[in-house]
């Protein structure tokens, strides 16, 4: 499992139910380990959390353990903004900015985080009247063509379902053959969708990044793109890990498309931030473990 998901006291939760007492109250734990302190630094907290826990953990990491697995690689790629989809980008960048100066603004942390939704999704896509701009759209329906015709199985992954529904309607277009899971639908439904993307025609599956994350077996992939960068690179892993499992047979190339210049870059700086902190603290090197709030 992912024993952190939110921050350190997902451990002293787990801990205090398994061995209560052993990391102390609350507050103690509080004060000793979640906070830097005068008598620890910082690291010296880490160590000392990292000891205590380490009898109660047994990791086994895929890495370790299915040596038999083949090859995965990752890629970021970066992308710049077509000149309308950068004017647009920078204009409401610069609103959020000045909107943010004002004081009774500051306080309503629900439009802070609206507003870090909508430039997010202004770097999936941007409709401006009945033009519809998306320079990840098109990089991915050009290497889309390509793998169809080499008859690789692909999957696509995105947390927004409206961008889902616009990846669709253009491999409609093409007349790719496609199967689709996002939360709306059944149990039953979802098994169907499997059973045409391992078994049947589809080569390409459109998958909600939450809906998908988990409890799927999809070996029959060898690509996948992650659209969209995740606050929790543990969610993002575990979106891979539905190709990358027992069955796999063949070396699965994961896209991370990237737009330069944009919020998407502060997220993969937050996702290396959250690796290091829990690579620190758990006794082996994994990107599963991650830690923090985000800050105003």
């Amino acid at each position: 499992g992912t024993p952190l998901q939110n921050n350190t006291f997902d451990i002293f939760a787990q801990m205090n139910f398994l061995n209560p007492g052993l990391l102390g109250s609350m507050e103690f734990f509080r004060n000793e380990f979640a906070t830097p302190i005068d008598k620890f630094g910082e690291q010296d907290q880490k160590e000392h959390l990292k000891k205590l826990l380490y009898p109660f953990i047994l990791r086994r990491t895929k890495e370790q353990v299915l040596k038999e697995l083949p090859e995965k690689i990752e890629n970021h790629v970066f992308l710049d903004f077509s000149e309308p989809e950068r004017e647009h980008y920078k204009n409401r960048l610069e609103s959020v900015k000045n909107a943010m100066v004002n004081p009774a603004y500051s306080k309503r942390y629900g439009e802070v985080l609206k507003s870090l939704l909508e430039l997010r999704q202004l770097c999936l896509w941007q409709k401006q009247g009945p033009t519809l701009n998306s320079t990840k759209v098109d990089f991915l329906v050009e290497n889309l063509g390509q793998l169809m015709e080499e008859k690789h199985k692909v999957l696509v992954f995105s947390q927004f379902t409206t961008y889902l529904d616009i990846i669709q309607d253009k491999i409609r277009e093409q007349g790719w053959k496609f199967a689709r899971i996002d939360g709306s639908q059944t149990i039953k439904k979802r098994t169907e969708m499997v059973e045409y993307f391992q078994e049947g025609d589809a080569q390409i599956f459109l998958i909600s990044l939450k809906a998908g994350g988990f409890g799927l077996n999809l070996t029959a992939a060898s690509y996948i793109f992650l659209m969209d960068p995740w606050w929790n690179p543990a969610v993002e892993r575990q979106a891979v890990d539905r190709a990358h499992r027992i069955g796999q047979e063949n070396k699965l190339t994961v896209y991370r498309p990237i737009m330069k210049n944009s919020v998407e870059e502060k997220v993969l700086v937050l996702q290396q931030a959250k690796r290091e902190l829990f690579r620190d603290l758990m006794a082996e090197d994994d990107d599963e473990y991650f830690s923090g709030k985000l800050t105003k």
